[in-house]
């Protein structure tokens, strides 16, 4: 099968699977106990409302109509990009648009550093295996990857932030902006970068360990294979060896992982986000959650399904 053909007969796949994705997504939220309006209601009036007012909502949300209506509604708001509104952020889709930067800021900057810094460090470690070196950066890897990561977020921000004051404390911009907004580009991006620093570094420390630990486990597969022994009695460098021939054998699992993290990217870090305030998509989810903003979350998961989905679909490319 040529690659033309695999990606005709992959991309049918694909939208069939979208289409499962988004028929399960709608099943399972019309299937929860209480529904949007019940929350709407709520929040509209405490002490309760009359039936008119009940019906009209009713009415406003579609939720009058049967449910097979509602479900070809719903798949074409979804592959419209039209998610509704939310009793909690009012247009999904502009509350989406709004947090969205944020996460990719955080989460690309955090998730980078860590791939690179990860791979880099793990090709090292399984060259110099059962050395005191291996042993110190695979415990410790353990251990950072291991340990909670609001324990370390606390960790960070209670030495960084509340005892040194280096960092400001939380929020993804400087609090005192809402007086005082800067006047500058230089400002505006020393501002941000002072308040992603904390959550990039506690995402970076836990993240990093696994990366090493797994890119350790691949060339430790293949390092020991007849090529590499050959590639070694030419006389190739030792780096050489590692980067160009071990690692580039040893890759295919670090493919994908880094393509699923890639799509999983823009759900943010809920607890990293939640301990620094810090406004990006892991706080929005943490809030739809909690208040059951089921278009909200609808939406949210959605997004991350598709993305999942291509991301895999481009890593199978790669391989």
């Amino acid at each position: 099968m040529g690659l033309q053909e695999y990606v005709i007969k992959r991309t049918i796949i694909i939208i069939l699977l979208l289409w499962v994705i988004a028929s399960v997504n709608f099943l399972i939220f019309n299937m929860l106990p209480g529904t949007t309006i019940n929350k709407y209601i709520a929040k509209l009036s405490p002490g309760g409302t009359g039936s008119e007012r009940i019906k009209q909502l009713r009415h406003i949300f579609g939720l009058d109509r049967p449910l097979h209506e509602r479900y070809l509604i719903y798949l074409r708001n979804m592959f419209t990009f039209n998610f509704g509104y939310s009793h909690e952020f009012g247009d999904v889709r502009k509350a989406i648009m709004r947090a969205l930067p944020n996460t990719l800021i955080l989460m690309g900057t955090s998730e980078i550093a860590s791939i690179i810094f990860g791979i880099l460090i793990g090709v090292i470690v399984a060259y110099k295996r059962g050395t005191a070196i291996d042993s110190l950066i695979v415990t410790a890897s353990l251990f950072t990857y291991s340990v909670p990561v609001f324990w370390l977020g606390y960790i960070i921000l209670n030495t960084f932030a509340l005892q040194l004051r280096w960092f400001p404390a939380g929020g993804y911009i400087p609090s005192e902006w809402a007086v005082n907004p800067p006047s500058n580009i230089f400002e505006i991006l020393l501002g941000r970068l002072s308040c992603l620093v904390l959550p990039a570094f506690t995402l970076f420390i836990f993240i990093v360990g696994g990366w090493i630990l797994l890119t350790r486990a691949s060339v430790l597969e293949t390092i020991t294979e007849d090529y590499v022994i050959t590639a070694r009695a030419k006389g190739l460098k030792t780096r050489t060896v590692l980067y160009k021939h071990v690692l580039k054998n040893a890759s295919l699992p670090l493919i994908t992982n880094i393509a699923l993290a890639m799509g999983f990217l823009i759900t943010g870090a809920i607890i990293t986000e939640t301990v620094f305030s810090y406004g990006g998509m892991g706080s929005l989810i943490f809030t739809a959650i909690s208040f059951s903003d089921i278009p909200m979350m609808q939406a949210i998961f959605f997004i991350i399904a598709v993305l999942v989905v291509v991301a895999n679909f481009i890593a199978d490319l790669l391989y």
